[in-house]
């Protein structure tokens, strides 16, 4: 499973302060943590304080580059700020996110067309996140459609089915591991699929676990990737023992440290 490392964020507060004194200190030090730790993207994110999300992106993408050579997964709900940061990265990028809303899909798509970028795409609309999984679906293929329409190919975009809080959307599991399931009988290739895991957690106890838990079972149920804390490291030893049972990897004593180096 691909690790889209979490951390470079600007609602952590150490990198919101970083944003704001313009020091790239943790910016570097978080870059480093999570390439060690096996993330293979790193979603980078100016956060909602940020003032000037534009330039924000920009320095936050030049400095990440400083010392890692990992590709970025840039997020922002402001796309002229994603826009900026994928004119300088030095590799292509991710694009995180568009919902299946149509002048949203148009301004993202034609990015990522022009810039050899993946995208995640959102199964949610004006009318927010449905509860079925049908619905979702419906999304989904609204998705591959735009995505396939501006030349985007389908394995290059990634269906984020959206998971809430277990607290408060406890009958949502169900239906985002059948969205998983379905979503690779879309098209041929498939899309990729993503979560935001940490979301399954929010504003419960047991966030770790939970987390953890989770990610195996939604890996069992079709899932590619996930944005996550890559610096978790029982998540990381689960997310590579589960890919030993699902036979996605070949079993070796030492798979744990095999799969946190796949990123190389």
């Amino acid at each position: 499973m691909i690790i889209i490392g979490e951390r470079i964020n600007g609602m952590f507060r150490d990198i919101a302060q970083a944003i704001k004194d313009r020091d790239p200190s943790a910016v570097h030090e978080w870059a480093r943590k999570q390439e060690e730790a096996g993330a293979h993207y790193l979603d980078i994110n100016v956060g909602p304080g940020s003032t000037e999300p534009v330039e924000a992106m920009k320095w936050l993408v030049e400095n990440t580059q400083e010392v890692t050579d990992l590709p970025l997964c840039l997020d922002s709900t402001k796309y002229d700020a994603i826009e900026a940061g994928l004119q300088v990265c030095k590799k292509p990028a991710m694009i995180n996110s568009v919902p299946a809303e149509m002048p949203k899909m148009e301004r993202v798509f034609s990015m990522a067309a022009e810039h050899d970028a993946e995208v995640i795409g959102l199964a949610m609309n004006e009318e927010g996140i449905p509860k079925d999984s049908e619905s979702r679906i419906a999304l989904a293929m609204e998705l591959v459609a735009t995505a396939d329409a501006f030349g985007v190919p389908t394995d290059s975009l990634y269906i984020d089915p959206l998971v809430l809080p277990c607290n408060v959307g406890q009958d949502h599991g169900p239906e985002v591991f059948e969205t998983l399931r379905q979503v690779k009988m879309l098209s041929d290739p498939p899309p990729k699929t993503t979560v935001g895991l940490s979301n399954i957690s929010q504003g419960v106890k047991n966030r770790e676990l939970i987390n953890r838990v989770f990610a195996v079972m939604a890996m069992a149920n079709g899932l590619d990737s996930a944005i996550a804390d890559a610096c978790d490291d029982e998540l990381m030893e689960s997310v590579a023992t589960a890919r030993i049972i699902l036979n996605m990897d070949i079993y070796c004593d030492s798979f744990v440290d095999v799969f946190r180096k796949s990123n190389r």
